[in-house]
């Protein structure tokens, strides 16, 4: 099987991903960055009444003219209005978020009044008519639509639904996700760690990718370099109904890589194996009974630049999230050499520059170094057969944040 070009690869994995069907309701303490599933309708009109919007007095502006002097006939406060009705020549002592009082219809504010006596105040600046006043219904009216279906719950819209008066809401689903490292050579953080050993890694970083992609982790387990163990796995995520099944490692073609294997035995629809790209050339992509499948290499680095490629944009994707560009524009901050046959995802750094962001390639590249790839904003393409370049030449690159 040939060396699939990168952006084909990218189409590919998500041609044909829709949103999860799958909707749940959730408190609105959990609700921000969830995609909304139905439209939020306000229950309320809000201000349910005419409010103030200052600190002040509550006045019949027609009789209230600079100089004049008005009787402090009550108070009313958030929470707990004055029940009376303002008349001619008259005040109530109000403040910010309280209801105007019956009869008044400006809020003369309190820097504009001098206090004569505890119930007298004299208005040294008049204010115009409706100055200071929050209408009833301003924001919005009950029955409105407050937001559509597929809206991306932010701060603020979630603080709109609970003024709409909705303690919970109904969203979509995420994505389930299975992630499974393989390898004889892994034991968990913590474990002692064998003379031929190493400490698993890369199940915890791909798992808080899909995580902060906007998936759900259902399971994050790890096998050793058996077909059986592997497969009860696959197994088990189908019976599951995982939406994405993620292997790490066992992709590539020695003898102990068995993923593909597995694979073949399940029945697993494989669209492509191999990517056009350093690192990260050794991704597999298919399906199986509405499972996609999501092969990664075993090093770090290029497990994690291959899910940041293409596992992370098909999760936002079955997630209802809007499509990020995969490239954004930069400029080089130094020169670099041509390139060969595949896309190299360069790890960088981005410090600002006069014409936009600019990219310095960290001095180590091993895909297998994780310091590197942690230290990086970035992976900056060079793309395939690339001529060598200078600095300030413009560049693309996937921001890593």
């Amino acid at each position: 099987m040939s060396l699939m070009p990168l952006e084909e690869a990218y189409r590919r994995v998500l041609a044909g991903a829709e949103p999860v069907p799958r909707t749940e309701r959730v408190g609105l303490r959990q609700a921000s960055g969830r995609v909304l599933a139905e439209p939020v309708i306000a229950q309320r009109t809000q201000p349910g009444f005419n409010a103030s919007a200052m600190d002040g007095y509550a006045i019949k502006a027609a009789k209230a003219d600079a100089g004049s002097y008005l009787k402090v006939i009550g108070e009313s406060a958030a929470g707990k209005g004055f029940s009376g009705r303002i008349e001619d020549r008259q005040t109530v002592r109000i403040f910010t978020g309280a209801p105007v009082p019956e009869g008044a219809d400006t809020v003369l504010i309190q820097e504009n009044a001098e206090v004569i006596e505890a119930s007298t105040i004299k208005v040294t600046e008049a204010p115009a008519q409706g100055a200071h006043i929050r209408l009833a219904g301003v924001d919005f009216a009950e029955g409105q639509t407050l937001l559509s279906g597929g809206t991306l719950l932010s701060p603020g819209s979630v603080a709109l639904a609970a003024s709409g008066g909705h303690p919970e809401l109904v969203v979509r689903a995420k994505p389930r996700v299975v992630v499974l490292s393989t390898g004889d050579e892994l034991v968990l953080p913590g474990e002692p760690v064998g003379p031929h050993q190493i400490v698993a890694s890369n199940t915890f970083g791909i798992a808080a990718l899909c995580e902060a992609a906007g998936a759900e982790v259902i399971a994050n387990e790890l096998a050793p370099d058996d077909e059986a163990a592997i497969g009860a796995v696959f197994d088990r995520a189908l019976e599951a109904q995982a939406d994405i099944f993620v292997t790490i490692g066992g992709a590539s073609v020695g003898d102990h890589d068995l993923v593909g294997k597995v694979f073949a035995e399940k029945g697993v629809d494989l669209d492509f194996w191999k990517v056009a790209m350093r690192p990260g050339k050794p991704f597999m992509a298919g399906a199986k009974d509405g499972m996609r499948i999501a092969g990664l290499p075993g090093n770090p680095a290029s497990s994690m630049v291959a899910a940041t490629l293409f596992l992370a944009p098909l999760i936002r994707r079955l997630a209802g999230l809007a499509d990020k560009p995969l490239f954004a524009d930069g400029f080089l901050a130094e020169a670099m050499p041509a390139n060969g046959s595949r896309a190299d995802l360069v790890r960088s750094v981005i410090r600002p520059g006069p014409d936009g962001p600019l990219l310095s390639p960290l001095p180590r590249q091993d895909s297998s170094l994780l310091s590197v790839y942690a230290e990086a904003d970035a992976l900056l393409l060079r793309p395939v057969n690339a001529n060598p370049a200078e600095a300030g030449d413009p560049c693309r690159f996937v921001p890593l944040s």
